[in-house]
């Protein structure tokens, strides 16, 4: 293992000194450092949006997302695919996060999870991976055994394959249909992932689903219309949906949440096109769940 050539273990010239500043300087440099995230991020644009694409093609055909990652890495994975069901009303198993370790290394390391080859492919294996789904490897380095092994066996197996990584020319890119390199450079502490890798893999899997979904039709203008009323909060917020997609009172979104049996979506389609809770889920139905394609079928009918 020669750490001395990965980027993500290099030394940062910007901050040898920085055990020397005042806290506000040392916030200073680190906020400076994060700023180079989203400039790297512009960069591979084009290849976040062949991901989509495929992503969309796979949820569209009964296929799922798995992201697969050790660490860090494995942990935002988690995090992303955890919010997509109350966020977006998806299915717990339609965009899975897998991490070397099993769930206790949410928590705390696993010691030699991530080094073994046969472990990734044994827990998408208990997953039933199949040639439908995508897997999105992350890992900052590019080279974590877990990942490379799992990326291996999702590619033989026919599925569509993309590695997360913010080192040019990694193991990953090799094994991989697609490579996502966001090279944000040296860390402000020499080899501390979390910190700009960390934050730059959270921006990209955050646009991996968002836009997917945005794609499926489960966002009307930028409003998440399949969001679930989980708790008080998010029931607060349906109500606050159906009014500023339809103009309707508060009173009458609510009631018309009731009319569509807890559904945003119906609710806001109902009240747009002066229907009943049937007929909008029918029409929604016709154009594959998007107010926006529904809205545009009724007035050409």
């Amino acid at each position: 293992m020669n750490l001395e050539k990965l980027l993500t273990e290099a030394r940062n010239p910007e901050t040898e000194n920085i055990d020397e500043l005042a806290t506000l300087e040392i916030l200073q440099s680190i906020n400076q450092e994060d700023r180079k995230v989203a400039l790297a991020i512009e960069l591979v644009l084009p290849q976040i949006a062949q991901a989509v694409d495929w992503i969309v093609e796979s949820l569209s055909g009964g296929g799922r997302l798995f992201y697969l990652g050790a660490g860090t890495s494995g942990r935002m994975g988690i995090l992303d695919a955890s919010e997509c069901p109350p966020t977006f009303g998806t299915s717990p198993d339609l965009v899975q996060g897998v991490i070397a370790g099993g769930e206790k290394a949410v928590f705390r390391a696993v010691e030699g999870a991530e080094d073994s080859l046969t472990m990734a492919a044994e827990d998408l294996l208990a997953r039933d991976l199949s040639p439908r789904d995508v897997v999105v490897g992350i890992a900052a380095s590019g080279r974590t055994p877990y990942v490379i092994g799992g990326l291996e066996y999702a590619r033989q197996l026919g599925c569509h394959t993309v590695a997360v990584v913010c080192t040019p020319d990694s193991e990953m890119q090799k094994v991989s249909e697609l490579s996502i390199a966001i090279l944000v450079g040296p860390e402000v502490i020499m080899g501390s992932t979390r910190m700009k890798a960390g934050t730059a893999q959270k921006l990209v899997l955050n646009m991996l689903t968002t836009a997917s979904m945005i794609r499926m039709g489960k966002v009307y203008g930028n409003l998440m219309v399949d969001v679930q009323a989980t708790n008080k909060k998010l029931v607060e917020r349906s109500k606050r949906i159906v009014c500023l997609a339809t103009g309707v009172s508060r009173e009458e979104a609510e009631a018309a949440i009731v009319e569509a049996g807890g559904s945003v979506k119906v609710a806001v389609t109902l009240l747009l096109i002066g229907s009943s809770a049937a007929e909008a889920q029918e029409l929604l139905g016709q154009v594959g769940g998007s107010v926006s394609q529904a809205l545009r079928v009724f007035r050409q009918n």
